[in-house]
């Protein structure tokens, strides 16, 4: 080959392999989409890293409810059907999540009651899997509409009179104390949601926008946003919605389901 041949081939392989390392490069991330709209009791928190979507619930200015069924009496399966729903029915909800665990038929593994109905009984049985890590718990509204969690021999004790109730394990914090049988950062970090409550008015809701560990969870609840009691709903299918969309999780199958509305009669409302 001539040389001038040869510098000609030369500059071709050049061209191409710049256009090979062009067309291979790894593109460039876009632009963060905006956060979708928080629900209006709703706010973003960071705590030792992690962030956190909470909703603080005033019961005297919001509606606590429980649902599982549809009214076709069958359960609504997921957050998304719950919302839609709702919307049908001229009820929207302002925000929902996921409240339980659940077998695969998407009955409550433990007691749950919707509207002083109970639908499923307590379950005081020992087992395996994070229902079972004792000591577990129940959330409830009394019959004069304030929250609660117990734990689950607590509440056998006390018998509440209820409207809604759903019982999940394992309990976060019991009495100010994190759940003995938690490491203070086990090597288990998914996506997970649960349940406080600060005093008698207040409902405290929360969902990890990413992996946390059940320590950390737990100290979430009792020195970040002060509660006492506050109960482990579940982890990796845990989903929060807007009413509208879902803004953090997926569209995940849901048993139990916690949702919040405005009172008619709240002030300001």
């Amino acid at each position: 080959m001539k040389r001038g041949e040869l510098a000609a081939a030369l500059a071709g392989l050049l061209v191409v392999a710049v256009a090979s390392v062009w067309w291979f490069r790894e593109p460039e991330m876009a632009p963060a989409l905006p956060i979708s709209e928080l629900p209006q009791p709703c706010r973003d928190l960071d705590f030792e890293g992690i962030g956190y979507v909470v909703c603080e619930i005033d019961v005297r200015r919001y509606d606590v409810d429980l649902f599982r069924l549809g009214p076709d009496g069958k359960p609504f399966g997921s957050l998304r059907a719950f919302d839609k729903s709702r919307a049908a029915e001229g009820k929207p909800a302002l925000l929902a999540m996921n409240a339980g665990m659940y077998h695969a038929d998407l009955t409550p593994v433990g007691l749950f009651a919707s509207r002083g109905k109970v639908e499923a009984p307590l379950n005081l049985a020992d087992g395996v899997g994070n229902f079972f890590m004792k000591p577990n718990g129940v959330f409830f509204i009394n019959r004069q509409g304030q929250p609660a969690v117990m734990e689950t021999t607590a509440f056998v004790a006390a018998k509440p009179d209820v409207t809604g109730a759903t019982q999940s394990g394992p309990m976060l914090v019991i009495d100010g104390q994190i759940h003995p049988r938690f490491e203070e950062n086990g090597a288990s970090r998914l996506i997970r949601n649960g349940v406080g409550v600060r005093d008698a008015d207040t409902a405290i809701l929360a969902i990890s926008r990413s992996e946390v560990s059940l320590g950390s969870f737990a100290r979430f609840f009792r020195d970040a946003l002060g509660c006492a009691n506050a109960l482990f709903f579940d982890g990796d299918i845990s989903a929060l919605s807007n009413g509208r969309e879902t803004i953090v999780g997926g569209d995940f199958p849901a048993g139990p389901i916690i949702a919040v509305s405005a009172k008619n009669d709240a002030p300001g409302s």
